[in-house]
């Protein structure tokens, strides 16, 4: 009982790492498209992100009760096995954030989660030990049209606004009002995240707590201090802002306008509220993503770049079973090395977390920056946008520094 009490006080832990990696893995759900804009500054965008995730964290357990009753079966013979088998996914799913938050790839935090829940489920327990149907109905079938339907409705979002301020066309900082509306959006969507993701966790920790019984079964409700520990923790792990990701959303996809972003912002944060009120545990990295290009689709002489959007879809594929094959070689390692072989997982997870966070430092990623155009020009939604200038304003400025050239010249 000590040995299991043990493992589970380690599970917790981890389960609380793995929210700290998704909460700034994830800021740039949020955050990205106001920061490219310009709407909001960088540090503040991620304090408001993370305040939002800590509030929206309290509004909902239906996430939480579809990972702990639903994906995983906790009323086995084997239920013994469960809080080392979920030590172990675990690992693979942090194994596999770090490594995409070092390439700078939005990848699904949740995916990654539930690819290695289900590889060491599987080697731990087999076939029997997965609900198929929840994982496709509640996993599978969101990730293939949450993104598609996100998409779809920032393209016509973005249509709508471009089509509403046409008079604006050919002003610079016609639409320049949309940065405001994008402090809301955005604010909504960083809410919407704490929703979902962080319920997550929850779940997590709920199902180690059924599985030796601290917790009834069919009890899936996370207690309040469960919670509370998942609120505070993926708000910490907002604020320090994975700035990698929210460099490809912002930027890396297509140049965001303000229009745009708040048409991507709306789409996303509809979409993952809609998803949280039913329960599915859908990848919010994904929506965004999603909203992102087809904002960038709606936009008249906007390119997305696609080379970037397929790096990133190549990423989405892979997630599930790359997370999945580390949970399971983690879940071999238990299975055989019984106690041993969570203290040896333990030490390589460790391992592994200190050389990714090491090799970051060699092309470290700030806020100073991420979007260093707009960190230099310090602009925000009180500083206007100059127009440019006309052809003869433009022969006069070169005219003028050609004077001020040849008088210094002069007096040396």
């Amino acid at each position: 009982m000590e040995t299991a009490a043990l493992i589970v006080v380690l599970v917790i832990l981890l389960a609380l790492f793995f929210d700290f990696t998704n909460g700034f893995h994830d800021t740039a759900n949020a955050m990205a498209t106001p920061i490219a804009t310009g709407a909001l500054k960088p540090r503040t965008a991620v304090m408001l992100a993370a305040g939002l995730n800590l509030v929206g964290a309290f509004l909902s357990t239906e996430v939480a009760a579809t990972v702990s009753g639903g994906i995983i079966r906790e009323d086995l013979s084997t239920a013994h096995l469960m809080p080392s088998l979920i030590f172990a996914g675990l690992i693979g799913a942090i194994t596999w954030n770090m490594l995409t938050w070092l390439l700078g790839l939005p990848s699904s935090s949740s995916h990654a989660l539930f690819g290695g829940l289900i590889g060491a489920t599987l080697v731990g327990v087999g076939l029997s030990g997965i609900n198929f149907g929840v994982v496709l109905s509640k996993v599978v079938l969101p990730a293939l049209i949450a993104p598609l339907t996100a998409g779809l409705i920032a393209f016509l979002a973005t249509k709508l606004a471009y089509l509403t301020t046409r008079r604006y066309d050919g002003k610079p900082d016609g639409r320049s009002g949309f940065r405001w509306g994008q402090i809301f959006t955005s604010s909504l969507v960083a809410l919407a995240h704490g929703t979902n993701d962080a319920q997550k966790t929850m779940g997590v920790i709920t199902l180690a707590l059924i599985s030796v019984g601290w917790q009834a079964q069919g009890d899936h409700r996370p207690h309040i201090y469960v919670i509370v520990a998942c609120a505070f923790t993926i708000a910490l792990g907002t604020y320090l802002g994975g700035w990698r990701i929210i460099r490809t959303l912002g930027k890396g996809l297509t140049d965001v306008k303000p229009a745009q972003g708040f048409a991507a912002e709306t789409s996303t944060a509809a979409t993952i509220l809609a998803s949280s009120a039913l329960g599915f545990a859908l990848s919010t990295t994904q929506v965004a993503s999603g909203s992102v290009i087809g904002s960038g689709l709606g936009r008249r002489g906007s390119a997305v770049r696609w080379r970037t959007a397929g790096r990133i879809a190549i990423g989405w594929v892979l997630t599930l079973p790359a997370a999945g094959l580390v949970g399971a070689v983690a879940a071999f390692i238990v299975v055989v090395g019984g106690g041993w072989g969570v203290l040896i997982d333990a030490i390589l997870a460790l391992a592994v977390i200190i050389a990714l966070f090491l090799r970051s430092r060699r092309n470290a990623v700030t806020a100073n920056n991420a979007f260093s155009e707009v960190a230099d020009s310090g602009l925000a939604i009180d500083v206007p946008e100059e127009p440019p200038l006309t052809p003869r304003q433009a022969r006069a400025q070169r005219a003028r520094e050609r004077a001020k050239a040849k008088e210094k010249g002069a007096g040396r």
